[in-house]
């Protein structure tokens, strides 16, 4: 196996994933429509592309020996904006790559698709979808179901992936070390729901391990259940100065889970090695070193920067654009 193509690489997943593959010697090809970004600078071979334009694809599918899928509307608020798009990017697309791609397929899901249960979840528990986001993701994980695919259900990502690639300030460990700084409080509503968390680079040490692997169907990943309670409170370990307000009042995030990533140590000997408390430290450091501009800039932000932009992509979709 040689070449190596990621849908959706310029993204925060993509940035990690891209690098580490760049430094196992894989030919690497960076397909992306580049939604948030305004250029990608990478010395990688790169397309611009919408995973919808599948005469555009299918030239890069044809080169391609392995396929590393990232591209999607990611989150709840942000499916629900345009839940036809959303489908359409989320669900139709990877139905289509299974039907017309036959090599290595490395797929990203969700452990949102277990919406909110009290038990610790494996592989075989039932799965109970809440939103938009994780129904689609189900949905896709079923059209790869008989093909050479391993599907990872990612936990709640935090961290810094590379150096180039947005940074995303809507995920809880990132927004909270933010809010640490920049308010100097910290507000939990009710706090004693759980998320699986998990590193950006952890993601992508995931990947390469089994860009040639035979292993095939669905693996959760994560580092450490945790309450967001909790969380909140580890965060305050970096920043002690700052206050913890908690109210009983229920957030507007229905899921509570906890999953299991026993089968993905038991089958290639997964393990994360990047902590929580290594994602607080990154962040803190961009802050404090004001290495970004504008912490409230909605680009940070997925849903908030698609209520702007939604229309805009609806209607390039097949915009021609030149292959770098």
């Amino acid at each position: 196996m040689k070449n190596v193509l990621i849908v959706g690489g310029a993204g925060y997943v993509g940035g990690a994933i891209t690098d580490l593959i760049l430094e196992s010697n894989y030919n690497v090809r960076v397909y992306d429509a580049l939604i948030y970004e305004d250029s990608f600078r990478k010395p990688v071979d790169f397309v611009y592309g919408d995973v919808r334009d599948h005469e555009k694809l299918s030239r890069q599918l044809d080169w391609a020996d392995a396929v590393v899928w990232l591209a999607a509307i990611v989150g709840d608020g942000a499916c629900q904006l345009n839940p036809e798009l959303t489908r359409e990017v989320n669900q139709d697309s990877v139905c289509w790559l299974a039907d017309n791609y036959n090599g290595r397929i490395v797929f990203m899901s969700t452990c949102s698709v277990y919406g909110a249960q009290d038990k610790e979840l494996d592989e075989n528990s039932p799965t109970n979808p809440l939103s938009l986001y994780a129904e689609t993701k189900l949905e896709a994980e079923k059209c790869l179901k008989h093909k050479n695919a391993i599907i990872f259900r990612l936990g709640t990502l935090f961290g810094v992936g590379d150096l180039y690639s947005r940074i995303r300030l809507d995920l809880v460990v990132n927004i909270l070390t933010v809010k640490a700084y920049t308010e100097g409080v910290i507000k939990v509503f009710g706090g004693d729901q759980f998320r699986p968390l998990l590193h950006v680079k952890d993601v992508a040490r995931a990947v390469v391990m089994n860009l040639e692997t035979e292993h095939k169907g669905v693996y959760n990943l994560q580092r450490q259940n945790v309450r967001i309670m909790d969380l909140a409170y580890q965060v305050r370990n970096h920043f002690p100065d700052i206050e913890i307000i908690h109210t009983d009042m229920p957030f507007q995030d229905t899921r509570n889970y906890r999953v299991s990533s026993s089968k993905a140590r038991d089958t290639f000997s997964y393990d994360s090695i990047h902590s929580i408390d290594e994602g607080i430290g990154e962040l803190k450091y961009l802050v404090e070193t004001q290495r970004i501009k504008d912490l409230s800039s909605i680009r940070y932000s997925n849903v908030a920067y698609l209520k702007e932009h939604t229309e805009e992509l609806i209607e390039k979709k097949f915009k021609k654009a030149e292959v770098a």
